[in-house]
């Protein structure tokens, strides 16, 4: 009869051993053999430095799924020969808590250290978190809590501040190469694929291995000896896995940052390629929109007005056209931007000013350039003194604008580029000419 943990008594171990998943089967046995994580693993690695030390502390993996933080986890227990118990915070509550922490206090009172594994530990709210902290810190669990998101956000700064963050990495194309190479020794064949087929499998996993191993056991179950796919029929086959995208969370933020920023630098190859990224990954279009725009008023301002133009433009043609007709204008928006001059000018004019409107109080303008709408106020020398600037010379009256409280403040200095650099020369005019009507000299 079946067994209550899942085997069959009925079935031989080599049964066992061929039901389960291929990414199970080539599970890793030992540290040595996690691939695509040097960096923790290799001679020279953070981990194998801990292990040499024989000091665990408590840690917090993050990386993308798929790259091997459950498996390295499990494998660091038994390297240390300490009880490994898992827990995922999307199935537990302070109850079970309650209950694991008991369970390593009697496994310590034995003389067994627990490594308490935390899957998904983001999901735990900031209390639930907090339960952890007094078990880490008496020694009863070595934590090491696994999550996709990045920990400044989402875990408290406390559990933070008695944990090591390590990052785990995507899995590269050796790394991809090595873990075909495993599975073709497993099954004692080649994997049906020819070279471009066998590209695109590693592209449709996007660097997860769990992906790459089941994505490769479809290829297996689906072909018959001597037969090899190119990449049109290995498309046919799988379907391909959509791009590692969370619209809310850090995949949205890093490709929205890179965009920002490869437009701040001028390459539109490469935002033609964040764009497209984002557009391809189901991003809502007038999020992009709204972004351009703001970039063509921080990054570009005044060095070409017509930037902004070119993004508002962009969001209407949009809202006209729809999808995918108006994503081209996005495209437009996005290369127009990238070419064109940069300043920050306006930028940081804004930013200053709004420092001193925060720290300043709340001077009073000057009396000569208020209103007098009575009597009271205009003998209280309300407009007393204004001149209108269009009947001075060069319309400018060079009278001072600013609190007598505050004094002349400076904030707008405009760069050397594009159109901010003829504002240069009538910021430099204006400035030399309010101090010759201030002076009195002519």
């Amino acid at each position: 009869m079946p067994d209550l943990f899942g085997d069959d008594a009925g079935s031989s171990p080599n049964e066992q051993f061929e039901d389960r998943p291929l990414a199970d089967r080539l599970r890793p046995k030992t540290l040595d053999e996690v691939v695509g994580q040097d960096h923790l693993l290799g001679e020279d690695g953070v981990l194998t430095r801990m292990i040499k030390a024989g000091r665990l502390g408590s840690l917090v993996f993050w990386g993308p799924p798929g790259s091997g933080k459950t498996t390295v986890a499990r494998l660091l227990a038994d390297q240390v020969d300490y009880h490994f118990h898992q827990i995922s915070a999307i199935f537990s509550g302070v109850a079970d808590l309650k209950k694991t922490f008991e369970m390593a206090r009697q496994m310590r009172g034995n003389g067994k250290k627990t490594l308490l594994f935390v899957d998904e530990i983001h999901r735990f709210n900031r209390a639930q978190q907090d339960s952890f902290l007094p078990v880490m810190e008496d020694g009863t669990i070595v934590l090491v809590g696994a999550t996709t998101e990045n920990p400044s956000f989402e875990l408290n700064a406390a559990l933070l501040s008695r944990a090591q963050v390590l990052s785990f990495r995507s899995h590269d194309r050796d790394a991809a190469e090595q873990m075909i190479s495993r599975a073709e020794k497993l099954e004692e064949r080649d994997a049906p694929l020819d070279q471009n087929a066998r590209r695109a499998l590693f592209e449709m996993a996007d660097g997860d291995g769990r992906a790459l191993l089941g994505l490769l056991e479809e290829v297996y179950a689906a072909t018959g000896e001597g037969e090899v796919l190119d990449q049109q029929a290995l498309e046919a086959l799988v379907q391909r896995r959509a791009p590692v995208y969370d619209k809310g969370q850090d995949g949205h933020y890093n490709l929205i940052s890179a965009l920002h920023k490869t437009i701040r630098g001028s390459d539109p190859d490469a935002a033609l390629y964040y764009l497209t990224r984002m557009l391809v990954a189901g991003e809502d279009p007038m999020f992009l929109a709204r972004r351009l725009i703001r970039m063509a008023v921080e990054d570009i301002g005044l060095a070409d007005p017509q930037a902004l133009e070119q993004c508002v433009a962009a969001r209407d043609a949009f809202h006209m056209l729809g999808p995918p007709e108006g994503e081209l204008a996005l495209a437009q928006a996005t290369v127009y931007l990238a070419l064109a001059p940069k300043s920050n000018a306006v930028y940081n004019a804004f930013n200053k000013a709004m420092r001193v409107a925060k720290t300043t109080g709340s001077p009073t303008p000057p009396k000569v350039i208020l209103n007098a709408p009575t009597k009271l106020m205009e003998n209280e020398g309300y407009g007393d003194g204004y001149i209108y600037d269009h009947d001075a010379p060069d319309a400018f009256s060079g009278q001072e604008y600013f609190p007598e409280k505050l004094g002349r403040q400076s904030f707008y200095e405009p760069v050397e580029r594009g159109f901010e650099r003829d504002l240069q020369k009538r910021v430099d005019y204006f400035k030399r000419l309010r101090l010759r009507r201030q002076t009195g000299k002519s």
